[in-house]
């Protein structure tokens, strides 16, 4: 029997997702340089994003729901209805853009399938990630996928409980130090992050907060079979 849990996030984790937004946000504010000449439009978009947050969650439907909202505040409603036409369509183009997996991700799995529990623990729109999933070509590595709406603390003690995992038994691997590592650290779990070379503003904690934790960090998903393995040696 499987005893021991390893889960991983999705996004920028087993494939590549904030260069889609990045990418988006570009155009977005090129879109708007027609209207007005605004060197703070990154923040405004982040601000609406992070204001809208509770009301309509993390995902591409959320964000483009805000490009909307920031779009009309920022051009006093002046902004066209064929530049909203086209900033639904950027959202389109992001919903369907192909899946595209992180170096070494299918023999990471395959290396740890046969020994280990495996999970996948995402938040977002539940059918953009549900698709995201079914698409990778990866759903049959995992014996669990949880699809949240945040990841804190209180997260992931009900899905410890809910699949009666014990702390000690369980791995998140992540590129977040905010969603995926910190809080499986404070409530005893271990973490391993795998940082990704562009990090969503919302994602990123003070050093200081995250030095009051221990956790490992690699570089490559290809390390993670041996660090796991001395881990529960």
């Amino acid at each position: 029997m499987k005893t021991k849990t390893i889960a991983f996030d999705a996004d920028d984790t087993l494939w590549i997702n904030e260069t889609i937004f990045t990418s988006t946000r570009a155009k977005f504010k090129a879109m708007i340089a027609k209207y007005v000449s605004d060197e703070f439009l990154d923040d405004k978009l982040y601000q609406t994003e992070k204001r809208n947050l509770c009301i309509f969650g993390y995902g591409i439907k959320g964000f483009t729901l805000s490009m909307i909202e920031t779009a009309l505040e920022i051009t006093k409603e002046q902004i066209s209805g064929r530049d909203i036409h086209q900033i639904m369509a950027f959202a389109k183009d992001m919903l369907v853009h192909p899946v595209e997996l992180m170096a070494e991700v299918e023999n990471t799995l395959k290396a740890l399938k046969e020994n280990y529990r495996l999970m996948v623990i995402t938040k977002g729109d539940l059918f953009d990630q549900e698709t995201k999933i079914a698409r990778s070509g990866l759903a049959d590595y995992f014996d669990l996928i949880e699809i949240v709406s945040e990841k804190d603390e209180r997260t992931y003690r009900h899905i410890l409980h809910k699949h009666n995992i014990s702390a000690e038994n369980f791995i998140m691997i992540g590129n977040s130090v905010k969603s995926d590592i910190l809080p499986v650290c404070a409530l005893g779990g271990k973490a391993i992050h795998v940082p990704f070379h562009e990090t969503w503003t919302h994602e990123i904690v003070p050093e200081e907060q995250a030095a009051a934790y221990f956790y490992d960090t690699i570089t490559s998903l290809a390390e993670l079979p041996d660090l796991i393995k001395n881990t529960w040696s």
